[in-house]
């Protein structure tokens, strides 16, 4: 039985948890941008997902075998495309700029990552009142970070940045051509997608482990084992790439960095402890959860980290207009909020 205020207030703290991971890497400053992302990995795509299936879902090998190869195998594509798609934000960021890249990336995760699933796997909604409503909140969302994405081109004017801290920034020496960044932006956001591809089409090994003695919420937890273990390979090899392009391996050992071990870690609890909450809200707002949840995830993140920056002094000497145009765009994302919410209990 769905529960969507409990899937709301999930999706709320998911959003705000993903929204602010980041954070601790501010204070890694004596590390490059590679050195505190394979930290992450390790904890967030290698070490943490399988202790949570392993303490959550029992008979594990069992459940596998149940649901069958290709089953697992479609999940764990999906991690691994996602984490390709890693390496194209990067790229995307040095050749555009964050703001656009942001955008076009997000706009393009929060639009194919809902609207596939719904047409796939739930066309006969599509016409209901419940399925314009969601094809609704999702215009909103790419409105809302639209209108975000002008607000950041408008702040890199003000400051005269171009994307600092992009892990490209390290990665490339030439800039791309626009129309090469837009590329490696729309593959970017497609590969985002992914990670809710893996969860809406793993439904047998989700199944498979609620007949293994798995609870409802904990079941998907199956599923995020070999995507998010698939999703660490290429981070893993790109990370390991710029450390050996860059020199930057020694950094590990740099004095006084011991504890960014611990601040990866902590990032890496907000981020996977967004995804496995994310994955409990999909259970509590029901049959189309994943449909719902990923553009409702994709707005709280942007509002999240928007709050962030004005906090942080992201737009500290910008002028108001950019600061302006931000705070409405993330407007039009809690507008987005309201709308995939009320679909959510129609639906």
């Amino acid at each position: 039985m769905s529960s969507v205020p409990f899937g709301l207030l999930l999706l709320v703290l998911a959003g705000a948890m993903n929204g602010s991971f980041t954070l601790p890497m501010k204070f890694t400053r004596s590390w490059a941008w590679e050195n505190t992302w394979l930290a992450w990995t390790l904890f967030a795509l290698c070490l943490f997902p399988p202790l949570l299936t392993l303490s959550t879902v029992p008979q594990l090998g069992d459940v596998y075998a149940q649901a069958g190869t290709a089953a697992v195998l479609i999940p764990a594509a999906c991690g691994a495309g996602w984490g390709i798609s890693q390496v194209f934000f990067g790229l995307a960021v040095e050749a555009v700029g964050i703001a656009l890249a942001f955008s076009v990336i997000l706009g393009t995760a929060a639009a194919v990552g809902s609207l596939i699933p719904l047409v796939h796997l739930h066309h006969e909604k599509i016409f209901t009142t419940g399925g314009l409503l969601v094809l609704l909140g999702v215009a909103f969302v790419l409105v809302g970070v639209g209108i975000c994405a002008v607000a950041g081109r408008k702040r890199e004017a003000a400051l005269g940045l171009r994307g600092p801290g992009s892990p490209a920034g390290s990665a490339a020496e030439g800039k791309p051509s626009v129309l090469k960044g837009l590329l490696f932006c729309l593959v970017s956001g497609l590969g985002s997608a992914l990670v809710n591809f893996g969860l809406a089409y793993g439904g047998p090994v989700i199944a498979a482990a609620r007949n293994s003695g798995a609870t409802a919420l904990w079941a998907p937890n199956a599923v995020w084992l070999p995507l998010m273990c698939a999703g660490g390979v290429p981070n893993l090899i790109y990370c390991i790439y710029l450390m050996r392009k860059n020199g930057t391996g020694g950094k590990f050992g740099a004095s006084g960095t011991a504890h960014y071990w611990v601040l990866a870690a902590v990032m890496a609890f907000f981020w996977f402890g967004s995804t496995v909450m994310y994955g409990v809200s999909t259970v509590k707002l029901g049959e189309l959860g994943t449909v719902l949840a990923w553009p409702l995830f994709m707005s709280l993140i942007v509002i999240t980290a928007s709050v962030w920056g004005v906090v942080t002094g992201e737009w500290k000497n910008t002028g108001r207009q950019p600061l302006t145009v931000m705070l409405a765009g993330v407007g039009v994302l809690v507008i987005a909020i309201f709308v995939l919410s009320a679909a959510g209990r129609i639906l």
